[in-house]
């Protein structure tokens, strides 16, 4: 005789429906992160600076659109104020949002590339973290997961402010863990590899398609969105004594950062 309550999966839940926060939810492994957890029936706060693209996803999940900046204090302010008003407390935040910009070697590095890139991945994920933590720590069982890159494990030529901006975000997550965990915070870093979405390499190559598409050229099967997504809702998904310190999620195709399999 099976069980109904458990046939169904992920899906079911019998107790009263957990609330997160995802950042990046505009596009990519954000906008695929908050489409999961939505169907896993989690309420889920869809963050992101394009509130035209926002407005799509909650129309069609249910995910409540909150346009916002991570780089501005102002913007984060109000978004902690807005959730913790409407909600009284939340469950998890999922520091998604991030990104690369150019691939220059160090010796012809932009400043504002660099600039950019730490802005968004290690200032924006600190804000956004520093903001809720209290009220992760008084819900007793709050989880915070950071979506680092493989960038944050090994440098590689043309990487080198992301490497660096990814490396801190990692050494900060590191440091979060063991401050936060007699509050029993759970910290979770996900380290994706080659992941094939609609924008990381085309910003990255600043708007040049064709180099944009070079990135994943005879590389049969990358990671795509919804795969990494799978991860991060697994992983705050888990009973809350069981955490994911550090999952690196590659291609098959991809034995290590600088080994790709390319078929002609």
């Amino acid at each position: 005789m099976t069980d109904d309550s458990t046939a169904a999966g992920p899906t079911a839940r019998t107790h009263p429906p957990k609330t997160a926060i995802v950042t990046g939810a505009s596009t990519g492994i954000g906008e695929a992160t908050a489409r999961e957890l939505s169907r896993r029936g989690w309420i889920v706060y869809a963050v992101a600076r394009r509130a035209d693209r926002l407005e799509d996803l909650s129309k069609e999940t249910g995910a409540i659109a909150v346009p916002c900046d991570i780089t501005s204090e102002a913007d984060v302010s109000t978004l902690r104020d807005r959730v913790l008003h409407e909600q009284g407390t939340i469950d998890a935040l999922l520091n998604i949002s991030g990104g690369a910009r150019g691939a220059d070697w160090v010796a012809n590095a932009k400043d504002a590339d660099w600039d950019w890139m730490y802005q968004v991945n290690v200032l924006g994920t600190m804000r956004m973290t520093r903001a809720f933590v209290p009220a992760l720590r008084e819900n007793g069982e709050g989880t915070v997961l950071n979506l680092t890159s493989i960038a944050a494990q090994r440098g590689y030529e043309g990487g080198g402010g992301y490497n660096a901006a990814k490396f801190a975000e990692h050494g900060f997550t590191e440091a979060l863990r063991l401050e936060e965990a007699e509050h029993n915070v759970r910290v979770v870093e996900i380290a994706p590899g080659l992941v094939h979405t609609p924008e990381f390499s085309l910003m990255r190559m600043g708007g040049d398609v064709e180099a944009a598409q070079k990135v994943y050229a005879g590389v049969e099967r990358p990671l795509t969105s919804e795969d990494v997504a799978e991860v991060c809702a697994f992983a705050v998904d888990l009973p809350h004594h069981v955490n994911l310190d550090l999952v690196t999620v590659k291609p098959v195709a991809q034995a290590a950062p600088h080994k790709v399999l390319r078929k002609q």
